[in-house]
């Protein structure tokens, strides 16, 4: 089987998600030490593994068994041609559920990612992507008090 380049882009976006729903912040880090998180009007929330841990950490609270108790579904991602600098830029849409000891399964948030990547040979990435950028779009939401610390 041959993996493309929209495959191992959708392979970060999975890993994302599996990082999060793991409680895994540090992980999530890792994955965005190159990238800067935004907000969908370009607001910069973090940047680099070290901001973008303490960010989620500071954000998600985790249950008893360490997660925070999600499941994060991405779809529909189209992605843009690729910039003159070989990056290129993929809109998704997310879907976030969560279940609780207090709470049954439930949707608590949907929205938008718009994520940028490059490729290259970068440590541990076997000559893969990575991210650049990700802006944030918030769409629809639930009951949200379970999940972060703020309101949105």
């Amino acid at each position: 089987m041959q993996l493309t380049d929209g495959d191992r882009i959708r392979g970060l976006l999975v890993t994302y998600c599996r990082l999060i729903d793991a409680g895994d912040f540090a992980g999530v880090g890792a994955l965005m030490a190159h990238a800067v998180l935004r907000t969908e009007d370009g607001t910069t929330l973090a940047t680099g593994a070290a901001e973008v841990e303490r960010l989620y950490a500071g954000l998600v609270k985790l249950q008893d068994d360490g997660t925070p108790g999600t499941q994060h579904v991405v779809a529909n991602t189209a992605f843009d041609e690729p910039a003159a600098d070989g990056s290129v830029t993929a809109t998704s849409t997310y879907l976030v559920f969560q279940a609780t000891a207090e709470v049954p399964l439930q949707p608590i948030i949907t929205g938008t990612y718009v994520d940028t990547f490059v490729a290259g040979d970068y440590a541990g990435s076997g000559g893969g992507w990575r991210f650049v950028e990700r802006r944030f779009g918030i769409g629809r939401s639930g009951h949200l008090d379970h999940h972060l610390t703020i309101t949105l």
